[in-house]
């Protein structure tokens, strides 16, 4: 379940953190120049750093979010990143995931997960059955432990009772949009990107052999 107590501090500490804004601009315009290097994955190193890792994917979406503005691309982006996924037109297709269209709908922190999810486990033959249920089903189990973590799976929902404390979608309005920047919602909503790309990688980590 859910604790909110820890989620509104969390959600304060993301509010007033100095955001190194050169370095992560940095970070995005060498990704995007120079791609998403691929990586050999040693199973027995990434489990030895688990936690680091963790910690970084972490840091990495809450970092992404907030210069992107956009919960799915920044969740994507960090796990795409450590893991050596995909490249960076995934990240461009992610433009209208927030809140699916700005509907307010599934969270981008979800959504951007369950791309990496598909890059990871989904397979190159089309006619993989196996592959695509294993990846709809950790994709499941992953969804249910981001509702647990996070209370909430839809951005409305997340925003009204963990990130601003009100009804307000964003994606709504020009005026609408202000209103959450200027609540440093943009800062906040580093929450459930940062929540489910740690919770994502942990699933991949768990699942090397």
């Amino acid at each position: 379940m859910a604790d909110l107590t820890a989620l509104k501090k969390k959600v304060d500490e993301l509010a007033c953190r100095a955001w190194d804004d050169d370095a992560i601009k940095a970070r995005v315009n060498n990704l995007s120049k120079n791609g998403i290097p691929r990586k050999n994955l040693d199973p027995k190193a990434m489990k030895a750093g688990k936690e680091a890792i963790l910690d970084r994917v972490q840091r990495r979406a809450e970092e992404y979010n907030y210069i992107f503005k956009n919960c799915a691309q920044g969740t994507a982006m960090a796990l795409l990143e450590e893991f050596g996924l995909g490249n960076m037109d995934v990240i461009k297709a992610l433009t209208p995931f927030p809140g699916i269209g700005g509907t307010g709908e599934i969270c981008g922190g979800i959504t951007g997960s369950l791309i990496a999810f598909g890059l990871y486990f989904g397979s190159n033959d089309r006619l993989d059955y196996a592959a695509m249920n294993k990846t709809i089903s950790i994709s499941q189990k992953f969804m249910a432990y981001f509702e647990d973590a996070v209370g909430h799976m839809h951005c409305s929902d997340i925003i009204e009772e963990v990130i601003i404390g009100k009804k307000l979608n964003p994606g709504e309005s020009d005026a609408t949009m202000a209103v959450f920047a200027g609540a440093k919602g943009f800062e906040k909503c580093g929450l459930p990107p940062g929540t489910g790309a740690r919770l994502a990688a942990g699933f991949i980590i768990d699942s090397m052999k």
